[in-house]
């Protein structure tokens, strides 16, 4: 079993990488588990899916390996309407 400051500061780790995404711009649950230091994506996922600060901590910009949205607190189409706005504003 993991330990409350391990868990927290792996969070914090998460939240510190998905809030310099880049707008515009993906990264997938598994770049961000090898920058934090081989953590499963899964656990990636299972962190940003309690991010209840969706705009400070935009977790919409992470995404699976195959290409696909994966899940997302305010539905998975609405993170696909972020994702695609996004990328329509800066032109990619």
């Amino acid at each position: 079993m993991v330990k409350h400051s391990t868990r927290k500061k792996l969070k914090e780790k998460v939240y510190r990488i998905v809030m310099s995404i880049p707008f515009g711009n993906t990264i997938t649950y598994k770049e961000i588990g090898i920058k934090v230091g081989a953590l499963n994506p899964r656990v990636v996922g299972k962190i940003l899916s309690k991010n209840d600060k969706l705009i400070a901590i935009p977790c919409h910009r992470v995404i699976c390996s195959n290409g696909k949205t994966g899940g997302y607190r305010a539905g998975e189409d609405f993170k696909k309407h972020l994702i695609d706005w996004e990328k329509s504003i800066i032109g990619s």
